[in-house]
């Protein structure tokens, strides 16, 4: 006969408050998931680029010295969005309840283990999706963890962000020239 209270100890239930303190006791089996990027943010940094490639187009076209740029990325490319690893976890509180949690992107492999005592800070998610984790005390080691994500800004990069920079201030130059005129 299997008694009850076993049974409702060990049900994983998703935790509601902010932080969490408890054992590791498993992590799950890691898989990926993508950014959402906005169109809107796509679109207008994209535009902003175009602007500022105008612009080096038509210098490389009177310089006819410099060669071709890199491989400018494709529309559908930057709309999916980066990837980046999901690995469910479960800790277990004072109380015995068993809790599932998500850690979003990497952490050195010898940061977290197994029956290690932490503190999980925690952001809620979507409601059908457990908690992600926003930064971890390892009280067992004592360090203190920030797992680190793609974003929007690290998928577009650094050089179409400096090109979409530029093209916004030759579009406001231009823009105040006209209504300085």
């Amino acid at each position: 006969m299997v008694n009850m209270d076993s049974d409702l100890r060990n049900r994983v239930i998703r935790p509601t408050q902010r932080i969490l303190t408890g054992r590791v006791v498993r992590f799950m089996d890691g898989y990926s998931r993508e950014v959402r990027i906005g169109q809107p943010v796509l679109v207008a940094v994209l535009t902003a680029a175009s602007v500022a490639g105008l612009l080096v187009m038509l210098v490389r076209t009177v310089l006819s010295s410099l060669g071709g740029g890199g491989a400018r990325r494709k529309w559908k490319d930057l709309k999916k969005g980066p990837e980046f690893l999901v690995t469910p976890l479960r800790v277990r509180d004072d109380n015995g309840q068993l809790y599932e949690v998500e850690l979003h992107g990497h952490l050195p492999q010898s940061a977290v283990h197994p029956s290690d005592w932490v503190q999980l800070t925690l952001r809620p998610q979507d409601v059908d999706l457990p908690p992600r984790i926003e930064r971890i005390v390892n009280l067992t080691t004592g360090q203190l963890l920030t797992p680190r994500t793609a974003t929007v800004w690290s998928h577009l990069g650094p050089p179409l962000l400096i090109q979409a920079a530029l093209g916004a201030a030759l579009v406001l130059l231009v823009a105040a020239a006209v209504i300085l005129t």
